[in-house]
């Protein structure tokens, strides 16, 4: 069987890293706090790269569930970048228009950089309006939202940041500001 390597390949220059370092040793699993969620550890997305399974991975749990919370890289022995993987894998699944397994984990950062975008930081009363506007979990959570409001959680009116067209710029020139749009 001939493994086919360009999708390794196009990862690792997506990523600007590289993955044969990894040698299955599950640190990576053993650090990260939410790899009960995910279809697949960290260590086996790496394997199946290996092994080009590309539509496999491009639709697993796993690449959406990733907090990109470092903890993984922090554990590995050989600094393995999983975060910066996991997110040219968000970035190939979405241009190739894979069915999203986690839809209510995009919603989440289409509406957290869209606030960005417009204000340079979140407002959170908009956020969470629009995110459960666009999941339809309109109620869900909303006890512990009113709680957060009424203790001075979030900010009643919107505000901006002072340089606002340095971070528009920033965005433009992360992939012309539309990874996740």
């Amino acid at each position: 069987m001939k493994i086919d390597r360009r999708f390794m390949e196009e990862v690792s220059r997506r990523s600007g890293q590289r993955f044969e370092g990894c040698f299955h040793c599950l640190s990576c699993a053993g650090g990260c706090p939410v790899v009960e969620a995910m279809d697949y550890n960290p260590n086996q997305i790496i394997r199946m790269m290996q092994f080009g399974m590309q539509e496999k991975i491009l639709k697993s749990r796993t690449i959406w569930i990733c907090l990109g919370c470092f903890s993984c890289l922090a554990q590995c022995p050989n600094r393995v970048h999983i975060p910066a993987m996991m997110d040219a894998l968000r970035e190939m699944a979405l241009e190739k228009g894979v069915e999203v397994a986690e839809p209510e984990i995009l919603a989440f950062h289409r509406q957290f950089l869209n606030q960005v975008r417009k204000r340079g930081r979140v407002y959170e009363l908009e956020f969470v309006a629009r995110y459960k506007l666009a999941t339809g979990a309109l109620f869900q959570d909303m006890g512990a939202g009113l709680k957060m409001l009424m203790r001075g959680r979030f900010q009643v009116l919107p505000s901006r940041v002072r340089n606002l067209r340095e971070i528009r710029k920033i965005m433009e020139e992360n992939h012309g500001g539309k990874k996740w749009s």
